[in-house]
Parts: structure tokens; sequence; C-alpha cells
């Protein structure tokens, strides 16, 4: 085997963690992954994977080499597609990170048109509201919300959206409807506690700035948490549009306070440092931004 398609064989048994599923995706024998990492480790002179309950893992040399060599199958897919032309079609795989309900509602619905665009691409999305190490979990790039705290990432904003003050109908039948930011004091909040939530909001109406802290007996660390509790009618929530925008628009949740302005939250496109964005991430990301301006614009999301 080649030196390229032996670093393609065994960056395809670290990402999928055993040489059986990696023979499945080459569409080739077991036998032969099993040779071509003996082969592989024999010419490099060092042990590159460990056997775990987990699996295969890399083992410290492993994981060097792993990085590596992605970078290069990367470089060498950027070399091809370049020859080929602007207009010829994305292949291999391209692993996206992305906070499960941000993901849920707006990325996977809208995933149909870019497939098809790119029929030999194959795209894996990590769900995952934390802010993980990209490099560690071979991420291609990655959606993040809110502040960025890494300066060592390479990011892009691609969308930005309001938040809003929402509740059901039936909760705000119950509780009242707050005329004032001051009357969410009153209010049982769902906070959402992670990076971008908390209980202390300012809000903005022309000139005038009201800081609020607010409260309540329920807290969540995911934003899905969020959606069940608001729709379970067991509080109202401080959240941007784009996490009920569905509810928003068929009347299931209800605006308040619409007077009033919160600091709007930013999308970004995160990259991993230390290397050049792969022609994939450009081309998802581009979609992305597009398909966002396009909904903010009125036009309806795909059918998932």
């Amino acid at each position: 085997m080649d030196r390229l398609g032996a670093m393609e064989t065994f960056v395809c048994v670290v990402e999928t963690g055993s040489f059986s599923a990696a023979a499945r995706r080459l569409e080739v024998g077991q036998p032969a992954i099993s040779k071509a990492i003996a082969q592989l480790e024999a010419r490099l002179g060092v042990r590159l994977l460990a056997r775990t309950t987990r699996g295969l893992t890399p083992t410290e040399a492993g994981q060097q080499f792993y990085e590596r060599a992605r970078r290069a199958i990367e470089e060498a897919d950027e070399a091809e597609l370049a020859a080929r032309g602007a207009g010829a079609s994305l292949t291999g795989r391209l692993r996206v990170c992305a906070a499960v309900t941000f993901a849920r509602l707006n990325v996977i619905p809208r995933l149909k048109s870019f497939l098809a665009e790119h029929p030999e691409l194959e795209v894996d999305i990590v769900l995952d509201d934390r802010n993980i190490d990209l490099m560690e979990a071979g991420i291609d790039v990655a959606l993040r919300m809110g502040k960025l705290a890494d300066s060592s990432l390479i990011a892009r904003r691609i969308g930005q959206s309001r938040r809003v003050v929402v509740g059901t109908p039936a909760y705000f039948a119950s509780a009242g409807v707050p005329q004032q930011p001051a009357d969410l004091i009153a209010h049982q909040a769902i906070v959402y506690d992670q990076r971008g939530g908390g209980v202390a909001w300012e809000f903005r109406d022309g000139s005038t700035e009201v800081a609020v802290v607010v409260s309540g007996r329920l807290r969540v660390s995911a934003a899905e948490g969020v959606r069940a509790a608001v729709l379970a009618g067991l509080g109202l929530a401080i959240a941007s549009e784009w996490m009920f925008a569905p509810e928003l628009e068929s009347g299931q949740v209800r605006q308040v306070l619409s007077d009033w302005s919160l600091p709007p939250v930013d999308l970004w496109a995160v990259f991993p440092g230390g290397r050049m964005a792969s022609a994939k991430a450009r081309a998802f990301v581009a979609f992305i931004e597009a398909t966002l301006a396009t909904a903010d614009a009125g036009a309806p999301a795909e059918d998932a």
C-alpha cells in the first residue's frame, strides 16, 4: 500500500475504533486493514494503536501521527480539488460540531441540498453543547454561539439572532404577562446554566437600559432542556429566536416585552488552530451562512 493509502487506512481505524468498522467503511476485507496497520507500524518503528475496553485507541505516537496524517489527507484532497476546478464536487468526510438544539432545528433540516450537491461527501455531525477540543475530536469546523473564550481558534461570524423572552400562552394566562423587564423578577425563569445563559440580563429600549436578575426553581445545562421546560409551561425563558423559531411561528410560544431588546447572540464558524480550513469546511460554512440568511428573510427551511 502507498504511503497516503496507509495514512487513510490508519485515520479510518482511529475514527471508527476498530479494524472491522474501518474495513466496512473502506469496503475491503478486515485482514487487509490489519496488514496495512502492521506494515505501517513496522515502517515507522512505533506502536500506533492500543486495544482497550473501548476498542482500538491511538497511542501517544499514534495520536500525533493521526493528526498529521489527517492534515496530509486534507491537503491532498485540496490539491485534487484545485486541479479539477472550482465546480468539482467535494469528497471524503467532513466532521462538524454544533450545539444539539441549534443543529436539530437549523442545520440538519437544511442538509439535503448540500448533500445532493456533493454526493461523494460524508458528514459527521457531533452534537455537543460544550466547547470540546476540536483537534482532539478531529473536528473540521464547529458552529458556536455567543462570545468565544479561546483566542487561539480561527473563527468567523456567520450569523446573528435576536434574544427574546418567551413562554407558552398557558403560562402567561396563569402567571400574568410581564409589561416591564422588572416584572420578570416575579416570574419563574427557566435558567440556561451554560455560557451565554445565566440569570443577569440587560434590556434596552432606545436610550433606556434596565438590568434584571431573574430567578427560577429550574436550571438546565442544555438548550434542549430549556425548550422542553418552556413547552411544558414550567416558566418563561430568555433565548435566541433560533431556539424557538418553529413555536414562535405556530403560536405555541409567545414573545413578550417585544419593545425591549436584549444583546443578540452571534453564530461563529470555528476552525482548529494551526491549519488552514479545508475546502469541505469552507463550503459547509458558506452553505449554512446562506441558508440562515434565507431563513431570516422569511423563506421556509427544507423538510428533514
